[in-house]
């Protein structure tokens, strides 16, 4: 493993508060190739307490080429999530639904399946929940659901802002939205013990350093001191949230959050526009390259949002956050001039 993520996956398993509720539990984690859903397995792994992972997924092999040997503790299943029976698993305690597209690129060529996908397999993996005792299922939501036009400095859980259903890229804001709606009818006509974590744009070590989020895109350029050019105005601002950050409150909501609700996972202290981004990011890492703006209204973004998200309702079960933007950063740099 890259030496800035074990120095991660070690900072969490030392200081990890839920020991004695993992142990030997059985978790089903979707979505065990992307950042998220690796990183959480990683995490599990380290804590060295006898948990079993199944990790249905596209390619078993990917899987494994990607953990090396953390793969051993996996029990790996290759099949189609849209397909899948999840009622032929055996017991399961934990659900982690991380599996989703994530390119804006793939929600405009591919609408009609962003849309399938999202909502679709989490229907599934619900109805599972609902033929099979669980403890608890965490779903990974976005902070898109909240939309634009909100008005408001700072956003809670309760607000909505616009999206245009017409709008080929709204696919993936919508669908998110739908399979929310969704987690909160079972969990009001059925009971499943379902939270939503509307996470912002979340990295870390492990990142694929193709990954074209912003942040992302803005530290491989500095860690090759290259120039950022800026393909909008830069006006969107959001928090950002650290990989270890964001599983350590993916647990609070497992173990303290109240089924059928949404809480927003971020930094709050990390709310920047993207060219205050880009600027920051020169001005502390990377002093000789230039931010250059450059229009190009083809690359799929998302309408300019303004999503100062309120962290206060995560916060109340006692997570708090341990990276800022600049720690971020750092470690985001070090790992891509590391692989």
């Amino acid at each position: 493993m890259n030496n800035i993520l074990l120095e991660d996956i070690a900072q969490f398993a030392a200081a990890f508060p839920f020991r004695e509720r993992v142990s030997n539990k059985t978790f089903l984690i979707t979505g065990a190739t992307g950042l998220i859903g690796s990183t959480l397995i990683r995490c599990l792994v380290a804590l060295d307490e006898q948990v079993h992972i199944i990790a249905p997924v596209r390619n078993a092999q990917k899987l494994h080429d990607l953990l090396g040997e953390e793969a051993q503790h996996i029990q790996a299943i290759e099949c189609d999530l849209m397909s899948f029976d999840f009622n032929t698993l055996g017991p399961v305690d934990y659900v982690f639904h991380c599996a989703a597209p994530t390119a804006s690129s793939f929600f405009v060529n591919h609408p009609v399946e962003t849309s399938k996908t999202i909502y679709n397999i989490t229907d599934h993996i619900l109805q599972m929940a609902v033929n099979k005792p669980l403890l608890g299922i965490i779903y990974l939501s976005s902070l898109e659901v909240y939309g634009s036009n909100l008005g408001a400095e700072t956003i809670t859980e309760d607000m909505q802002g616009y999206w245009n259903p017409l709008d080929v890229r709204s696919s993936y804001p919508i669908a998110k939205r739908a399979a929310e709606n969704l987690c909160r009818l079972y969990a009001s006509q059925y009971n499943v013990p379902v939270k939503i974590a509307r996470l912002t744009q979340t990295t870390g070590a492990g990142i694929d350093k193709q990954d074209n989020r912003i942040i992302n895109q803005f530290a491989r350029l500095a860690s090759l001191n290259q120039d950022i050019i800026l393909h909008s105005t830069g006006e969107s601002a959001r928090p950002y949230c650290y990989t270890i950050d964001c599983i350590n409150a993916l647990f609070y909501l497992l173990f303290k959050g109240q089924n059928g609700n949404a809480y927003n996972v971020a930094n709050k202290n990390t709310y920047i526009s993207a060219r205050d981004l880009a600027q920051f990011v020169k001005e502390h890492f990377a002093p000789s390259i230039q931010v250059r703006i450059e229009l190009d209204n083809n690359k799929g973004y998302a309408p300019a949002s303004m999503l100062n998200l309120s962290t206060a309702k995560l916060e109340a079960l006692g997570w708090k956050p341990q990276y800022d933007l600049k720690q971020i950063l750092n470690q985001l740099i070090k790992y891509m001039q590391s692989v």
